[in-house]
């Protein structure tokens, strides 16, 4: 494997929701010859993790172990004018330990499940895909795949997917048909359907439309996703016939070195008169002329008090769009009801190893009461340490404003874990 391109696989494996396709953590060719290809497709990946503080779980300070295996074959084979392809595989998970400091997992999860089954047709510009499977669009600020993995401690023995709740290995939706249209540049199109399993997501069905146009400046994309049915009572009752909205921009508008990115989502929640919105835009700039090719990020994102947050998730890295791996992922907010300043940094002094912080200051939190306001600093290293070894070390240190946050006091948490991907 190529080491300057591990980084990047790194970056498309880790968080929670993993944005890679199947078997792209490393894929064994089996069958190669008369247009026809057989991969066996795995994916390694094991998190320790200990939190200061604790937001939910009875552990004071509890400190837990998550992993997740997948396994299985995808392939493919060429029929007239156009290609057949497919994948089959499985997924173990577990939490060991005390569980997470949300308490949504209490560490005696285990699960062996099906993960993606699908098959698809591909001729020309044309693709077409049929099962369970992962979508994703755009960088996941609405759409990362089906990822929140509760386990035994978030209530009823439904909502329970094996845990595993920071890597969140399970992401594939249910029942899918997914159709692209277009090109790597111009204008190209995807109209998806989905059918969520996950009692987490109140099994949400919903449908939609991307529309991009693409240049070597940039894409400009418009997305409308309707909400078409949903299991009643559990939370998200606004869903049946909700109605997103939204615009987005993502390139360097012609500029080596920049990085620009910006989205606006408008809501109407299902048939009542409560519309929402939420928007963000971020700048970047690499200074590539210096030692490790240093870049700076500056994004504010705004999340209105009534915004449902979909299926958003991690995608390019740390802070998009879990923002602050304590707040993100266990105190709040949870991509709703806040406005959030981030300020970002990262370096690479080799090809395989990377160094990165953000800092994050959560404000008009809570429905602006300011319960859940706070900062967060997070600092972290990527290291492809060998061949079938990439290793992520971070720590997080999160303030709150208010002690409503952090179960009765206002300390700063300190926050670490490891992660590691075995590309075997």
């Amino acid at each position: 494997m190529n080491k300057i391109l591990k980084p990047t696989l790194f970056t498309m494996l880790i968080g929670s929701t993993i944005a890679a396709a199947p078997g792209a953590a490393s894929a064994y060719n089996l069958i190669d010859k008369d247009e026809s290809e057989l991969n066996l497709d795995i994916e390694l990946v094991l998190g320790h993790f200990s939190s200061g503080e604790t937001y939910g779980n009875s552990d004071t300070s509890p400190s837990w172990i998550e992993g997740y295996a997948k396994y299985g074959l995808s392939g493919s084979h060429s029929i007239g004018f156009g290609t057949i392809f497919g994948a089959v595989n499985a997924l173990s998970s577990g939490t060991w330990g005390d569980g997470d400091a949300l308490g949504v997992t209490n560490g005696d999860e285990r699960r062996t499940d099906f993960e993606d089954i699908y098959i698809g047709y591909r001729i020309d510009l044309f693709e077409f895909s049929v099962g369970r499977q992962n979508i994703t669009i755009g960088d996941g600020f609405l759409m990362n795949g089906d990822s929140l993995n509760f386990g035994k401690g978030a209530g009823p023995s439904e909502l329970n997917r094996g845990g595993a709740y920071w890597l969140a290995g399970r992401k594939a939706f249910d029942k899918t048909a997914l159709l692209s249209v277009g090109g790597d540049d111009g204008i190209r199109s995807d109209i998806f359907w989905f059918e969520s399993d996950n009692y987490a997501q109140a099994k949400s069905e919903m449908a939609g439309i991307n529309l991009e146009y693409v240049t070597d400046k940039g894409t400009v994309a418009l997305m409308h996703i309707k909400g078409l049915g949903v299991e009643q009572g559990r939370g998200f009752d606004k869903r049946d016939g909700q109605k997103t909205t939204s615009l987005r921009y993502q390139g360097n508008a012609g500029i080596e070195n920049l990085f620009l990115s910006a989205e606006y989502v408008q809501q109407s929640q299902g048939d009542t008169s409560v519309d929402a919105d939420a928007w963000y835009t971020e700048a970047g700039w690499t200074f590539s002329d210096l030692p490790w090719s240093p870049s700076l990020n500056y994004r504010y994102t705004s999340y209105d008090e009534n915004y449902d947050p979909l299926f958003f998730g991690f995608n390019r890295g740390y802070g998009t769009w879990f923002q602050g791996e304590v707040a993100a992922n266990y105190a709040g907010p949870f991509g709703t009801d806040s406005d959030i300043h981030y300020l970002g940094v990262k370096a690479a002094p080799s090809e395989t190893l990377s160094l990165g912080a953000a800092f994050f200051d959560f404000g008009a939190t809570a429905s602006g009461s300011g319960d859940n306001d706070a900062t967060e600093l997070d600092l972290w290293v990527e290291w492809v340490a060998m061949d079938h070894l990439i290793i992520s070390p971070l720590i997080g240190f999160y303030t709150p404003d208010s002690s409503f946050s952090n179960q009765g006091n206002d300390d700063t948490n300190i926050y670490a874990q490891v992660i590691a991907v075995i590309p075997l």
